[in-house]
């Protein structure tokens, strides 16, 4: 039982940390689920066929902005938790101390 909890936890820390180093991908490939995803949603209603495209665009933009509220909350919560000022910054940018 506690060998599956670590097992869990790993995965679930692995899935974290890949997010954590590529935000702009995993908030894209969510808006690309998001427009998919509600274009097959909306495909099965009733109307226009250009209002299901536009409902289907907004869906996956409030999808989108909540991703990136998110993905701005997890990056102020893990810069306020660091206290290695190594790390806050990328390489490429010169440090002043």
């Amino acid at each position: 039982m506690a060998e599956s909890s670590s097992l869990f936890k790993s995965k679930l820390e692995s899935i974290r940390e890949w997010i954590a180093d590529n935000k702009l991908r995993a908030v894209g490939g969510l808006w690309a689920s998001g427009v998919i995803g509600s274009l097959a949603y909306n495909w099965s209603q009733p109307g226009k066929p250009s209002v299901k495209i536009i409902h289907a665009r907004l869906h996956a933009q409030a999808l989108t902005l909540a991703a990136l509220a998110g993905a701005a909350i997890v990056e102020y919560h893990d810069h306020s938790k660091s206290d290695n000022r190594e790390h806050r910054y990328p390489k490429f940018l010169p440090r002043d101390d």
